[in-house]
C-alpha cells in the first residue's frame, strides 16, 4: 500500500486521509477511551493533540478498570504506538505516576509503545500550586479548575517562559537558568509561593534520563507514518464546551479542544482528517461551574448520577446530570465537523418511563437560532423539549441494533434527524464489548 501512496514523487492529499479523530460533543465525559480503545484495535497509532493530566478516561478490559490521564487510551492495544503531541502539557510526575498504576494493573510493553514530542510543554508541580492560589483568588467567582496546573502551564506557554521537553533534553545548565527565572517570576506574583529549586532540579535531572529514550519529533515521525500507509487515530482530551475559543467561557480549560487542536497539537494538516467522530453521551453532564440549561436538580437528576457512575475520573467530584441537549450538539457539530456519532451509556436511561430531549432555545420567550457566546446569556436560555416514551427494560446485552426495543430507536433515530449526523455506534455498557454497531 505504501508504494500506491507516492505518485509523480509527491504526496497525493487523497491517499493520507488516514486520521480518524475522536471527539467529546458536550462537557467531557462521555466515554471517549472506551471509543478510543475500540478503534485502537484498527490503528497504527493513537495520538493525545492537547490538554494534560486534567483529563481522565476509563476503559474497561476483562473486567479491569484502567485509568489514564496523560496517556492515550490506545497503550492498552499492544500493536500500536501511542504518541503524546506537542500540544499535550506534561506533569512528569504525574505521568510516571499513572504509568507504574496501570503496569500494576496490567499494562506491558509501555516502553516500546509510547512516543513524547519534543515541543511538549512542562507542567511544574509550582504551576498546580499556582492553579489552587489563582482560583482562591477567585473566590466565588472561581472555574472549578481540576488545580493540575494546566491554564498556568498554557500561560507560561503563551507568556514564552514555558519550558518544553526539549529543554529539558538539551543542556541542563540552560534548562536551570530559564526553570529559576520561571520560579521567580511566579514568586513575584504570588508571594507565598515556596519552591524548592535545587530539590526540583535535582529531581528533573533524572526524569530527563528515563524520558529521553522515548522522545520524539514527532511531527515528521507522523508525516513518516502517513506516507507509509499507516492509520493514525486522535484522541481528544476534555471536549467541544471545554474548548477555550468555542466552549462556555471562562468555565473552560486552557486548550483547543474542538478539530482545530489537533492540527496544532499534532502538526497534521486538515487535509489528513478523514473521520470525525463525535462522543455523545446519551444524557448530559458537566464537572465544575458554569451554565447548563438541562441541568436536573431532582431525583431524575440523582437517579442519572447515581445508574451513570457519574464521578470525576480527575477530580472525584460528582457531576451534574440534565437531558440531552441538541442545539449544544448541533452547535458543536458545526464547530467539529462530526461525520459519525458514538452515542454511549443509552443503558442509563433503561428505568425512567418517559424521556426529555431539549430540542430548542427560547430567551425572553422568543426562540434563538444560535448557540450563546456568553455564559451570562447561556444561563438565560429556556430549553424546548420533546417528551419521548422511555422503554423500561435492560438493554446491556443487546448486540444488535434491530435487537434494541422500539422506543430505544426511536430515541436514538431522533438525535440523528436532529443533529443530521448519523450514529455509527451505541455504548450499552461498561465493557469494550458492551458496543452496538450501527450498520
Amino acid at each position: 500500500m505504501a508504494s500506491d501512496i507516492r505518485k509523480n514523487g509527491n504526496v497525493n492529499p487523497s491517499d493520507l486521509k488516514r486520521v480518524t479523530v475522536v471527539l467529546g460533543a458536550q462537557w467531557g465525559d462521555e466515554g471517549k477511551g472506551k471509543v478510543v480503545d475500540m478503534l485502537a484495535a484498527h490503528a497504527d497509532l493513537v495520538c493525545r493533540c492537547q490538554g494534560g493530566n486534567n483529563a481522565g478516561h476509563t476503559v474497561v478490559v476483562e473486567a479491569q478498570e484502567f485509568d489514564f490521564h496523560l496517556l492515550p487510551s490506545g497503550i492498552i492495544n499492544p500493536k500500536c504506538k501511542s504518541v503524546i503531541g506537542n500540544g499535550v502539557v506534561i506533569h512528569l510526575p504525574g505521568l510516571f505516576d499513572e504509568l507504574q498504576k496501570n503496569e500494576d494493573k496490567g499494562l506491558k510493553d509501555w516502553k516500546n509503545r509510547l512516543l513524547i514530542s519534543d515541543r511538549a510543554h512542562i507542567v511544574f508541580d509550582f504551576h498546580q500550586q499556582v492553579d489552587g492560589l489563582q482560583e482562591q483568588e477567585k473566590g466565588k467567582q472561581s472555574l472549578g479548575t481540576t488545580k493540575k496546573g494546566i491554564g498556568p502551564a498554557y500561560s507560561s506557554k503563551a507568556t514564552r517562559n514555558g519550558l518544553r521537553i526539549a529543554d529539558l533534553l538539551g543542556d541542563f545548565k540552560t534548562f536551570s537558568e530559564k526553570y529559576k527565572s520561571l520560579v521567580e517570576s511566579y514568586q513575584r506574583m504570588f508571594p507565598s509561593l515556596e519552591v524548592d529549586v535545587e530539590a526540583e532540579l535535582k529531581r528533573y535531572q533524572q526524569f530527563a534520563d528515563v524520558i529521553r529514550p522515548l522522545v520524539v519529533e514527532t511531527v515528521s515521525y507522523l508525516h513518516s507514518a502517513l506516507r507509509q500507509g499507516k492509520s493514525i487515530l486522535v484522541e481528544g482530551a476534555n471536549a467541544a464546551m471545554l474548548d477555550i475559543d468555542f466552549g462556555t467561557y471562562p468555565y473552560v480549560t486552557s486548550s483547543n479542544c474542538s478539530i482545530g487542536g489537533v492540527c496544532t497539537g499534532l502538526g497534521l494538516p486538515p487535509s489528513t482528517i478523514g473521520e470525525v467522530v463525535g462522543v455523545v453521551k446519551a444524557y448530559t453532564t458537566r464537572v465544575g461551574d458554569g451554565p447548563f440549561p438541562t441541568e436536573l436538580k431532582d431525583d431524575v437528576g440523582d437517579l442519572l448520577q447515581t445508574r451513570g457512575g457519574e464521578i470525576g475520573v480527575t477530580t472525584k467530584r460528582k457531576r451534574r446530570c440534565g437531558w440531552l441537549d441538541v442545539p449544544l450538539l448541533q452547535y458543536t457539530s458545526m464547530v467539529n465537523g462530526y461525520t459519525k456519532i458514538c452515542l454511549t451509556k443509552l443503558d442509563i436511561l433503561d428505568t425512567l418511563p418517559e424521556i426529555k430531549l431539549c430540542v430548542a432555545y427560547k430567551k425572553n420567550g422568543q426562540p434563538i437560532d444560535y448557540f450563546p457566546s456568553s455564559a451570562a446569556e447561556l444561563a438565560l436560555v429556556e430549553p424546548q423539549y420533546e417528551v419521548m416514551p422511555g422503554w423500561q427494560c435492560n438493554i446491556e446485552d443487546v448486540r444488535d441494533y434491530n435487537s434494541l426495543p422500539a422506543n430505544a430507536k426511536a430515541y436514538v433515530e431522533k438525535i440523528q434527524d436532529l443533529v443530521q449526523v448519523p450514529v455509527k455506534w451505541i455504548g450499552v455498557g461498561k465493557g469494550r464489548e458492551s458496543i452496538i454497531n450501527v450498520e
